[in-house]
């Protein structure tokens, strides 16, 4: 990152749809000035539209991706009381190569994607992530999304997003569409 910035730090959360598309947006627009994204996507190993739209986004100006996306988990759904040694494992790998991506000084934007998910199955530690925040670098602006942020994360941002639902297709039996919801 050639130029200096001042680093914030966000929070997606909230019942409602949007999360991971406004760390998404915030990525497409951090694109358009050339500067690189990485987004660690906790309890995700489906194959999720952004995955083929990230290297559509190209490369800046020394051939390095815009938008560079890992995924942390099994490419199946999990539930609070069912996550196994792996799941943990997983996750716990997936917040060490987070951290070393944020502290590499290749990345204007860090997106921990359904890191507060992740902190909710206990797959990760509050500790664990509150020391990740304290040792991102100033520049880098980092990304949490996910439901059910413990309070001390909320705490340490600077912004917070609670996307609400009021309504969604799911409650008349319409499951997630192609390039919409998945």
């Amino acid at each position: 990152m050639s130029e200096k910035r001042q680093g914030l730090i966000h929070v997606y959360t909230g019942e409602g749809k949007g999360k991971t598309t406004a760390a998404m947006g915030l990525a497409l627009r951090a694109a358009g000035h050339g500067w690189r994204t990485y987004i660690g996507q906790f309890m995700k190993g489906q194959d999720y539209g952004e995955l083929h739209a990230a290297p559509l986004l190209g490369t800046d100006d020394r051939g390095r991706p815009l938008l560079t996306i890992e995924q942390y988990g099994k490419p199946s759904f999990i539930h609070v009381d069912e996550a196994s040694e792996e799941d943990v494992r997983l996750a716990q790998e997936g917040l060490a190569r987070a951290q070393q991506a944020m502290c590499s000084g290749n990345y204007a934007i860090v997106v921990l994607d359904e890191i507060n998910v992740a902190l909710y199955f206990k797959l990760i530690t509050v500790q664990d992530v509150l020391e990740l925040i304290d040792g991102k670098p100033p520049e880098v602006e980092l990304v949490l999304t996910g439901r059910r942020v413990p309070d001390e994360i909320l705490d340490r941002a600077d912004y917070v997003t609670v996307m609400q639902e009021i309504r969604h297709p799911y409650q008349r039996g319409i499951l997630a569409r192609k390039g919409i919801e998945n």
